[in-house]
């Protein structure tokens, strides 16, 4: 059975935001490699690897279900950031944000009584808390140590050695 229109349009809008995800965590990773911190970069730049991939299972799944997925502008990201812990409180802000982007996807479809996304964005939804608890713990782990000093370069460290999934 074919996407209906509202579903098929609020799914691309979705898409575009991953897309933006993904951006803004890029522009997130090089403001921290213009601050000397190389381990946060590079978690950010996963992240912005896995959004990418986000927004391409949604466009997939538009395709799939014999919609049209369409492109729209993305939107210029912030470039600039005041600190490492301005960056980690806006990450953990744009993820409770995006968390809120799917609940809204999902009650669409339950509202359309279309089980396939149903099924499909559940995936999203447990991605969702997921992502919400790593940069929870992250500024919360930053916070403990003051956003600064030896502790900060370990942790600064320890992201470093971030690998990327497959199944993101």
């Amino acid at each position: 059975m074919a996407i209906n229109q509202a579903m098929q349009d609020a799914l691309n809008e979705q898409t575009n935001q991953e897309l933006y995800s993904s951006y803004l965590y890029l522009s997130m990773s090089a403001y921290c490699e213009s601050i000397n911190l190389p381990g946060f970069a590079h978690w950010l730049r996963i992240q912005s690897e896995e959004e990418y991939g986000h927004g391409m299972k949604i466009f997939d799944f538009i395709n799939d279900r014999e919609g049209r997925a369409i492109l729209h502008p993305i939107a210029q990201p912030t470039i600039e950031f005041s600190s490492i812990r301005d960056v980690m409180e806006k990450t953990l802000e744009h993820e409770r944000f995006v968390s809120t982007l799917i609940n809204n996807l999902y009650e669409l479809a339950v509202k359309n009584n279309d089980y396939a996304t149903q099924i499909h964005l559940q995936w999203f939804v447990t991605e969702q808390i997921e992502e919400e608890k790593t940069v929870s713990d992250l500024v919360e782990q930053l916070k403990l140590i003051g956003y600064q000093g030896d502790a900060l370069l370990l942790l600064d460290r320890d992201l470093g050695s971030r690998t990327a999934t497959a199944a993101e």
